[in-house]
């Protein structure tokens, strides 16, 4: 994740212990401001885990969308050439039928005639 770019965890900033000078600050206020520091890292750190859920998930969405995707190329262009097979055979029978009336026509005709 993310950590190895972070240089500081909530804990170390907790187990700072700082040394105390003459002319120092005051460590009441010290304390204070890195709880606050704490509280934001832990949120940070909640966050970063969340969204990185998130993230996998997304992508685990993605592939299964881009395999449907291709699923229904695949069936559409195994429909597409059924129904173009079928137009030629239906085109080829009609031509056989109209072949055959035309010889049960004209061949009764001369016949007939």
């Amino acid at each position: 994740m993310y950590q190895n770019k972070i240089t500081l965890t909530p804990q170390e900033i907790l187990e700072k212990d700082f040394k105390i000078d003459t002319r120092g600050y005051r460590l009441k206020e010290v304390d204070q401001f890195l709880d606050v520091i704490i509280s934001d890292y832990e949120q940070f750190f909640s966050i970063i885990d969340s969204l990185e859920k998130e993230k996998a998930e997304l992508l685990r969405e993605i592939m299964t969308l881009k395999q449907d995707l291709r699923n229904a190329r695949m069936n559409a262009e195994i429909a597409k050439k059924s129904s173009t097979d079928t137009a030629e055979f239906n085109n080829l029978d009609i031509l056989r039928r109209l072949s055959q009336l035309e010889k049960d026509v004209y061949g009764r005709n001369d016949n007939n005639d």
